[in-house]
């Protein structure tokens, strides 16, 4: 993803929002009422005024991507507001999955970076009545339960590496009709997607087709449609908190207990199905097919409790170890996935570190090497114990199977560090200038 950094962030800032803006009548309509209830209220106000960000993100998929790119940044020198974008790759390979899921994926991933970066708490979309009408319609469609009818929430958390960021949608309520008029009052531009005309896409067949067959049916589908997401959302809440009452003592460190979770199958089926699911959202995993979750039952009603079970999801395992189910990302298979590096200890710190000056040494002698588990490898992780095979080690760690083939750190032919174990203690000092090997995991692409 590319970035412009034109804009220089404010540190001493009280506060800041962001509108993505796509350069549709949507969020235009939505940065030009956010812009005018904040001129109106710094008139009126002694407090300092928040400061308002534009995010574009470009998705390369059409040919008047850069026009619209162009657009949103001309618009955000109009409202004499900051303005930041990201550049996506999708266009390189449109035949990795689909295309409006891994769009809809990296905008997000985007949005989420560029909040990050610029220190921003709160985002703003632009759905409105007419995208959750749709939205309950495609759930409907695929067979979704009442998480998937809830449909678009009004706000929520999304995931961030330095603090938590909520993403609003403020005109959840408001129609795409109301939304034009407002546009046409006070004589907004904006751009047009001429994707959104393609039916070939479910959403927009939806919106082209079906939608308005409904509102001849009956005037107030969209409205109704809409406030059915909002009584689901409600019973979603509901069905959230008898999961957490139902896996008070099945739910333990985030892993299941299987022979507590089978007991309350054999006496609610319903209920373990839904602590199920609220287990799989709480790790922001998709809800599995009814198919798939009555394999899984199927599978778990056989299988011994200190039998070893894996299943794929959502690009996760789910694993059963020692009787309890719990979740995986990928297995470590050095030396691709990542790399060690070096951390340097401060000359005051009190931890215990290999001496910076020999790693250096070693370094510069092409005498540091990584290497993958063989076996019959052995380390001494404490003082005053003998040296361990690795095997044993992990064993005495409860360490999983599947996560034992960890990468190796060997220095001048002596192994010093594995990945997820510890250190060789005989090689580590108190005081001097020290580094600390660290294993890290290369960013998923």
């Amino acid at each position: 993803m590319a970035s412009s950094r034109k804009s220089k962030v404010n540190l001493k800032t009280s506060k800041r929002i962001a509108v993505a803006l796509s350069g549709g009548l949507d969020s235009v309509v939505l940065l030009d009422t956010v812009c005018r209830s904040l001129q109106a209220n710094t008139t009126n106000s002694k407090e300092s005024p928040i400061e308002v960000w534009a995010f574009h993100i470009h998705h390369g998929l059409q040919k008047s991507a850069d026009q619209w790119f162009e657009f949103c940044e001309w618009l955000a020198k109009k409202y004499k507001i900051h303005f930041d974008f990201r550049l996506l790759h999708l266009a390189d390979d449109r035949t990795k999955g689909n295309i409006e899921a891994r769009a809809r994926a990296g905008r997000y991933e985007a949005l989420t970076d560029l909040c990050s970066y610029h220190g921003i708490t709160d985002l703003l979309l632009a759905h409105h009545q007419n995208d959750q009408a749709e939205t309950v319609l495609l759930q409907l469609l695929r067979g979704a339960g009442v998480a998937g009818l809830s449909g678009m929430p009004e706000q929520r958390l999304l995931d961030a590496r330095t603090e938590s960021i909520t993403l609003w949608r403020p005109l959840l309520g408001q129609s795409r009709r109301q939304l034009e008029a407002y546009a046409k009052e006070h004589k907004l531009k904006w751009v047009e997607d001429p994707s959104n005309q393609d039916a070939r896409y479910r959403r927009n067949a939806l919106r082209k087709q079906i939608i308005p067959r409904l509102e001849k049916i009956q005037p107030d589908a969209i409205v109704n449609l809409a406030r059915s997401a909002e009584l689901m959302a409600d019973t979603q809440a509901l069905l959230d908190r008898l999961a957490e009452q139902d896996g008070k003592s099945i739910l333990v460190k985030n892993q299941l207990s299987l022979k507590s979770l089978l007991v309350l199958s054999e006496k609610d089926l319903p209920a373990a199905n839904n602590l199920l699911r609220f287990w799989l959202k709480s790790n922001k995993l998709s809800m599995p097919s009814q198919e798939r979750l009555q394999s899984w039952w199927r599978d778990l009603r056989k299988v011994q409790l200190d039998s070893q079970l894996k299943w794929q999801h959502d690009e996760v395992s789910i694993r059963l170890w020692r009787g309890y189910l719990q979740l995986t990302g990928r297995e470590i298979t050095p030396p691709e996935t990542g790399r060690w590096v070096f951390r340097s200890i401060t000359a005051r710190g009190k931890i215990l570190g290999l001496p910076a000056d020999w790693v250096a040494d070693c370094q510069s002698r092409g005498l540091v090497e990584f290497r993958a588990r063989q076996g019959a490898e052995k380390l001494q992780l404490k003082a005053n114990t003998p040296r361990k095979s690795l095997k044993n080690l992990f064993q005495e760690a409860d360490i999983a199977p599947w996560l034992r083939r960890a990468p190796l750190l060997y220095i001048d032919g002596g192994l010093i560090a594995v990945a997820g174990l510890g250190l060789s203690y005989p090689h580590l000092k108190a005081s001097g200038k020290r580094v600390l090997p660290e294993w890290v995991q290369n960013p998923v692409k």
